[in-house]
């Protein structure tokens, strides 16, 4: 392997595959690289078996084809200590590889390309579809905080994405919260499902470009393959029975609150300073122009409560909450207005931006009261 490229572009390139290299494993050659250089490209993979990130490059020139793994942790060091220029990468003899740059050169050790093992992608039995990136990203970030950590249920740990035709659904749920993503801009030729973990769920979100115009989904029972640009991530998926969200999804809710959502948030992040550190527990009362939000920790007499005049119809009612999770829920959405809709003190709350109050809505939120003297 001979080739020259940019310092800065070979950086980028493996920075850009680089959160696949698995912090511990016991496969050591998953600690590198793995460069394979044909027809003037440079494709660099990582992989930890359950995640693998593959992106091309183009370089300068090339003397020599040829593919090796190396050392991740010292090329990404060795990068980002040399400024912006053209260097030389080449092997050098047995086991052994050279980076050449204008005033200096190192020396690295490198392992056989075969040694790596085999990626594999979806099968050809795969669907695919396509997405708009920033749909993608949006729809991520949406539900992604709502995902679980349930060695018991493993189903939950992931974004479940219920394609059809028309639409598609993103869920997430830690069975206190659900929260679902709704769009029409993102669709399959027939109904599909499956659940990404939200390990790689965050690393797509992470690697999507604002510059990505669309993003290339081809999945089967077990593999599911994105395709951004030059880069391809390719994850194995959940297997497992998500539960039939829909069913809990509150119909007719006729208690219905409209606030200030950036108010709401700011007020219970004031309250919950004062609740229990263990339980996290608020309470709402509500009642015609007016909430009011409480907390307490009798064990060490700690209270606060505040009130605000909100849009709010329907029967007086007291409600709690876990605080984090409402904050969670308010936190990540961006609407200017919040409609809260409860049924009574025990029954699921449904949240929703103003704009996506009726059925057709992009986000939705269900979050679970607990009871609170």
């Amino acid at each position: 392997m001979d080739f020259n490229v940019s310092s800065a572009g070979l950086l980028k390139g493996i920075l850009d595959v680089s959160k696949a290299i698995p912090a511990k494993t016991a496969l050591p050659i998953l600690e590198n690289f793995l460069f394979v250089l044909k027809d003037g490209e440079l494709e660099i993979t990582a992989s930890d078996q359950e995640l693998t990130l593959r992106t091309r490059i183009p370089v300068d020139s090339s003397a020599e084809d040829g593919s090796i793994a190396v050392p991740a942790r010292q090329m990404i060091d060795l990068l980002k200590a040399l400024p912006d220029q053209p260097i030389t990468v080449k092997t050098a003899g047995e086991g052994s590889f050279e980076c050449i740059w204008s005033n200096g050169n190192s020396s690295l050790p490198y392992f056989p390309a075969a040694d790596y093992p085999e990626i594999k992608g979806a099968g050809e039995s795969a669907l695919s579809a396509t997405v708009p990136a920033s749909v993608l990203a949006e729809g991520i970030a949406s539900t992604i905080y709502a995902t679980a950590d349930d060695e018991m249920r493993p189903a939950m740990n992931g974004i479940f994405f219920d394609m059809d035709p028309e639409s598609t659904t993103l869920v997430a749920s830690d069975s206190h919260k659900l929260i679902c993503y709704t769009t029409r801009d993102f669709h399959c030729p027939e109904k599909c499902s499956f659940i990404l973990h939200k390990k790689p769920a965050g690393v797509l979100k992470s690697i999507i470009d604002k510059d990505d115009e669309e993003i290339g989904i081809a999945f089967d029972s077990s593999t599911v393959v994105f395709t951004l640009g030059d880069t391809m991530m390719v994850c194995r998926l959940i297997v497992g029975k998500f539960p039939e969200y829909r069913k809990v999804i509150p119909q007719n809710n006729a208690n219905i609150l409209r606030i200030d959502r950036a108010q709401l948030l700011n007020t219970v992040r004031r309250v919950a300073v004062c609740a229990n550190k263990a339980s996290n527990h608020i309470k709402l009362d509500l009642k015609a122009g007016q909430i009011e939000i409480t907390a307490q920790d009798l064990g060490f007499a700690l209270a606060a409560y505040e009130k605000l005049p909100c849009d709010y119809n329907g029967d007086e009612l007291g409600i709690g909450f876990k605080s984090s999770f409402l904050i969670e829920i308010l936190g990540n959405m961006t609407c200017g207005t919040v409609v809260m809709k409860f049924a009574d003190a025990r029954r699921a709350a449904l949240i929703v931006p103003e704009e996506s109050e009726d059925e057709s809505g992009k986000i939705c939120g269900i979050l679970m009261p607990i009871m609170v003297s």
